[in-house]
């Protein structure tokens, strides 16, 4: 299995597009069918929490006020993840986040997101839907007690990422997934999704 570097971020709002911003990030390396290593911090990028952010996420702009400075948690955070594929639950959602923050300190990412939220539309179609806090009830994986914290909610991904990994092997007959395969089967049709899977099958086979 490949090592993956689960990601999480908590923000003002939806969109660095818009001038929201950070205020929060984790990430869980997860290694051989099993998380091991964390890094969490809150960041302070001058930013305004609005109350029903606050609410949602229990971060105040009174922590903030407290926190690192954003440039020293995004360098932190670039050495601790280096070159590792990523994963995060609504990739577009944080993937958009780290390279924005990340550009402010003149970095910019080179490795592929998978998102485990498309990945499980294909592969757990009889969710109720495909919200992480769903998907692990759905799947009775190790919840967390507060939610909308990063790093409950980068946990929360790996484990479904390790579930999803070790589901694919058994229906699919697969010794391994590669990163780069769920990055192909998140994008494919339904319909296509054992072409990739049986492609994948024969490389192995072949040595290649």
């Amino acid at each position: 299995m490949d090592t993956v570097a689960v990601i999480d971020f908590e923000t003002t709002g939806l969109s660095p597009a818009m001038g929201d911003r950070a205020t929060e990030v984790a990430v869980v390396i997860v290694e051989n069918g099993k998380i091991v290593d964390r890094y969490q911090s809150l960041m302070n990028t001058g930013a305004y929490i609005p109350p029903f952010i606050e609410s949602l996420t229990g971060i105040s702009n009174a922590m903030l006020s407290k926190a690192p400075p954003a440039a020293e948690v995004m360098h932190a955070l670039a050495e601790f993840v280096g070159d590792v594929p990523l994963v995060a639950h609504n990739a577009s959602f944080d993937s958009k986040f780290l390279d924005a923050e990340w550009l402010r300190i003149n970095r910019r990412r080179q490795q592929a997101f998978a998102c485990s939220m498309l990945l499980a539309r294909r592969i757990y179609p009889t969710a109720l839907d495909h919200k992480l806090g769903t998907l692990v009830r759905h799947l009775g994986l190790p919840s967390a007690a507060r939610a909308h914290r990063a790093l409950a909610d980068a946990e929360m991904t790996a484990h479904l990422w390790l579930k999803m990994v070790s589901d694919i092997k058994r229906q699919y007959g697969l010794d391994a997934v590669p990163h780069s395969l769920l990055c192909a089967v998140q994008k494919a049709p339904k319909a296509q999704i054992r072409h990739c899977m049986d492609q994948v099958r024969h490389k192995f086979e072949s040595g290649m």
